[in-house]
């Protein structure tokens, strides 16, 4: 019996002294070595205890280290729980005691802190760093080969859990076939190669950073230049020793503010990815023009990896996220789950080897997110065109239902956002008196700002009037999370009260 996410991914790579991560000292970290790196740390989970299937939670700050346990975990048959590393102490006890965990691994700075949240929960609590005392300390001397634990490709590889803005954070049971089977679809449909250099400016504690660029690069063997975070003067530095950067919409916004960010500097690339938040059509053509490369849009989520995606070659549409990936199966349905006509709005639902085994220790929320069928129902609106081309309309959740009717926000969005002096917007539901609940727009000026008049004046004219905002509200910026997506659930809260009598 093999291990096969750690044998295509990690173990292919043994005995290669080709270029894996170039770091921001200069330095470069070989795959053979990242391998033997990883070896001494999956010796050093057996001598803490850790057994196939239990669980290690990681908090620490991006860096190769981070990457090796990752690789640790999967040689040993231990399943890796990420965490993001912005979670308060509060937070991470949820975490620590849902998911079980028998080892968690976070930054010095924060070891004092955390230290009583492992004790609650019985986990054996180390620092990712040198020095006395660390787990690079304990793993010091151990061999430097590992021989990986047998398993299965529906063995569990990875918790992730998701930001949890309704209810409690879920954890999503992402197996080895999942990983696996989206990586291999992916870096065929990307055409990545051995001669890929991924410019990686991500955080590894999400699906985009880890599971995709990671993962996609590993397997086909080429390199990362390994950013700790998203930097634009590194990121604009750096381009030219790239062939590819995958990133969230706020990274090419950035750098399309830069003077220094050319054609020129983009002259050795072959392709941009953009996901984990919606890309304005806007930012898609502004790039375009500026460089002379048209982003990749994707889509995916924490429960399914990517699900659909642009075409590396053919027509890569703006305000689309593509077409289904290979052995994506995709439907767009309406509540019962019958799927609607093409171009019609509804809920995505999808099913294939990529999609998650469930959440952890909740088999009555797993159930009801699932059809009789297999197919996980994501929560996504979406549409479909008759090319099979995707467009996200927005979350269920963010739905607004004023007076009986359906509002779709990204609508209204897209009105205001092709407005002069307009940065972006956002559109939520309010609660309502007559109407139980109406549009509101948040609206982020640039430059100048909007007219507002004309703002109003330009939704009159492209939409019926129960979609049109009962009110446009000027705002410095929208709430994000740490991938880039804009967070209504905490802009519902602040104007909750927007209509509220007297």
């Amino acid at each position: 019996m093999t291990n096969p996410l750690y044998d295509r991914l990690f173990g292919a790579h043994l005995g290669r002294e080709t270029p894996f991560l170039h770091l921001p000292d200069g330095s470069t970290l070989t795959h053979d070595a990242f391998l033997r790196l990883s070896s001494r740390f999956a010796h050093t989970l057996s001598d803490c205890g850790l057994a196939p299937g239990d669980r290690l939670a990681l908090q620490v700050e991006k860096s190769p280290e981070a990457l090796a346990v990752y690789a640790a975990c999967a040689a040993a048959g231990v399943i890796f729980l990420p965490l993001n590393t912005a979670y308060t102490p509060a937070e991470i006890e949820y975490f620590i005691g849902n998911s079980g965990a028998k080892l968690f691994l976070c930054d010095p700075a924060k070891a004092e802190a955390l230290r009583p949240v492992a004790q609650t929960h019985g986990a054996r609590l180390e620092t990712l760093a040198h020095g006395a005392g660390s787990f690079l300390a304990l793993a010091e001397g151990r061999p430097e080969h590992f021989a990986p634990v047998p398993r299965a490709e529906d063995d569990l590889a990875a918790f992730l859990y998701t930001s949890g803005t309704t209810g409690r954070s879920k954890g999503a049971m992402l197996s080895q076939g999942n990983l696996l089977s989206n990586a291999e679809v992916l870096t065929e449909a990307w055409r990545f190669t051995d001669a890929d250099v991924l410019l990686h400016a991500l955080p590894v504690f999400h699906t985009h950073g880890l599971f995709v660029a990671t993962n996609v690069m590993l397997l086909s063997g080429g390199s990362m230049l390994f950013h700790p975070k998203f930097d634009a003067a590194a990121v604009i530095r750096d381009l030219p020793r790239a062939t590819a950067m995958m990133g969230v919409p706020t990274f090419y916004t950035r750098l399309l503010e830069r003077d220094d960010f050319t054609r020129e500097t983009c002259a050795n690339m072959r392709l941009f990815v953009s996901g984990s938040a919606p890309l304005l059509a806007e930012t898609h053509r502004r790039f375009e023009a500026r460089t002379g490369h048209r982003i990749l849009e994707r889509y995916g989520m924490t429960e399914t990896n990517m699900n659909t995606s642009n075409p590396y070659d053919g027509e890569r549409r703006p305000g689309t996220v593509g077409l289904p990936l290979p052995g994506v199966e995709l439907r767009i349905c309406d509540d019962t789950g019958g799927e609607v006509a093409r171009g019609e709005t509804g809920v995505i639902e999808v099913l294939g080897p990529n999609v998650f085994h469930g959440y952890w220790q909740m088999p009555k929320k797993t159930a009801e997110e699932f059809r009789e069928d297999g197919f996980f129902i994501t929560g996504d609106l979406a549409r479909q065109d008759a090319d099979g081309y995707v467009t996200i309309v927005g979350r269920a959740k963010d739905l607004i239902i004023s007076g009986g009717l359906n509002i779709y926000p990204k609508e209204i969005e897209e009105v205001i956002d092709a407005q002069p002096g307009v940065a972006e917007s956002a559109v939520i539901g309010v609660p309502h008196p007559d109407f139980g609940e109406s549009p509101v727009a948040l609206v982020v000026p640039e430059g100048a700002g909007p007219d507002l008049a004309q703002v109003e004046a330009a939704l009159a004219a492209a939409l019926a009037g129960f979609k049109q905002p009962r009110r446009l509200v000027l705002v410095e910026a929208l709430p994000r999370n740490t991938m880039g997506k804009v967070q209504k659930a905490a802009l519902r809260e602040t104007w909750r009260d927007l209509f509220a009598a007297g």
